[in-house]
This record gives C-alpha cells, structure tokens and sequence, in this order.
C-alpha cells in the first residue's frame, strides 16, 4: 500500500514561520509531482504550491515569496517551508503525489490525511 503522511503543523504566531514535511512511503516504483493544498475553515482546498520531479516549482499568488516548496527524491519527501505567515495562511495542508506503485501499472494522486496550521497571536 502506498501512502503519504504529513507532520510540522501546528500554532505559530504571525510573523512566524513552520515547516511542513510529506513522506510518501510504501511499495512506490516511481514519483511524478508533488503538491501542497490547502483548505481554510468555510472554504474550499485550494493550491499552495507544486513542484515537478525535476524540481520546476510553481506557487499560488498568496503565497509567492513567503513559501518554498522543495522535495528529497531520495527520501521521497515533500516540504513546505512557510515564513511571514499571515492569519488568512489558516488552514489544514494536504500533500498530494502523483505516484505508481510498484504493483501498478498506472499513476494515480494520491493524498495525505492533512496537517493543522494555525497562525494567530
């Protein structure tokens, strides 16, 4: 079985920062890209920021020189390093891959289960 888990949530006053990491781990034959959401309380998820397997990168508008999306293709890991963060950054971070497990003959997306952040004094 094929999974990803997030960790590094958590309450950060705003100014401050955090780092978000996904590890992808099971039976996984191949990675394509990789993905941070988002969904704000009342809202629906939106999209933070991607990055390719060769490390192209894109970011939403919001968060453009603020958030750094960077990935470990040899730990098969995500990150999301979040600086000057805002109260309107609230929100629970969901990882995404697009993976093909070794049993597969096909890529699928798949998601993490999510990660609270909550920026408030």
């Amino acid at each position: 079985q094929v999974q990803l888990v997030e960790s590094g949530g958590g309450l950060v006053q705003p100014g401050g920062s955090l780092r978000l990491s996904c590890a992808a781990s099971g039976r996984i034959s191949s990675i394509n890209d990789m993905a941070w959401y988002r969904q704000p309380p009342g809202k629906e998820r939106e999209l933070v920021a991607t990055i390719t397997g060769a490390g192209s990168t894109n970011y939403a508008d919001s968060v453009k020189g603020r958030f750094t999306i960077s990935r470990d293709n040899a730990k098969n890991t995500v990150f999301l390093q979040m600086n000057s963060l805002k109260p309107e950054d609230t929100a629970v971070y969901y990882c995404s891959a697009v993976m093909r497990a070794s049993y597969s003959l096909t890529y699928g997306n798949y998601w993490g289960q999510g990660t609270q952040v909550t920026v408030s004094s």
